[in-house]
């Protein structure tokens, strides 16, 4: 299967964020990894146009709360309909299997020994600063510890998290994870 990890970073923040406000939010970077070339990259609102035919050609968008937050955001720029692809959201598995939402940073440190360098807030105080390459790099980080969520999870059928001094298991169903569906997208290749 061919997928494309990804994580948006945005301009600003709202107060409240639900389905109906996230779309108002701008986007900043995009930072993505495609399975298909090992490669990591990163994309600046003005050029999302170069990455919708990597999207067009993968199986799966994977990412972490992108059900509810990066493909209603992303979904505003692109031209067709990216909830027709499969998408595999990690927070939403924790969420099926726990019963509660968990923290990027709490998964990676107890899953995989590192945590996040910072966060979102600080993010869109760099990018409003103009510090464009540390708003990449922060995103860059996300999506490469999402990817090495996805790919523990697929081969151990678990991630771990710290409840305050345990770190304890949570189950993931992968079984449907590497089935496609062939819900691929084509809306900017001519196809």
């Amino acid at each position: 299967m061919n997928y494309i990890v990804f994580d948006i970073e945005t301009t600003d923040t709202l107060p409240y964020l639900n389905e109906k406000t996230v779309p108002t939010l701008d986007i900043a970077i995009l930072g993505a990894y495609n399975s298909k070339t090992k490669k990591y990259t990163s994309y600046t609102a003005e050029e999302l146009v170069n990455f919708w035919p990597l999207i067009e050609e993968t199986d799966a968008l994977i990412g972490f709360n992108s059900d509810t937050f990066d493909i209603p955001l992303l979904n505003k720029y692109y031209p067709g309909d990216l909830t027709d692809m499969k998408s595999i959201d990690l927070l939403s598995d924790v969420y099926k299997s726990l019963g509660r939402r968990i923290r990027l940073n709490n998964l990676a440190e107890a899953t995989l020994g590192e945590g996040k360098s910072s966060h979102g807030l600080i993010a869109i105080e760099w990018w409003q600063k103009g510090e464009v390459d540390k708003v990449r790099d922060y995103c860059l980080q996300d999506v490469k510890i999402t990817k090495d969520l996805f790919e523990y999870a697929k081969k151990h059928g678990i991630i771990k998290w710290k409840d305050l001094t345990d770190i304890k298991d949570i189950k993931i169903d992968t079984s449907a994870w590497e089935i496609t569906d062939g819900g691929s997208v084509t809306q900017t290749l001519g196809l």
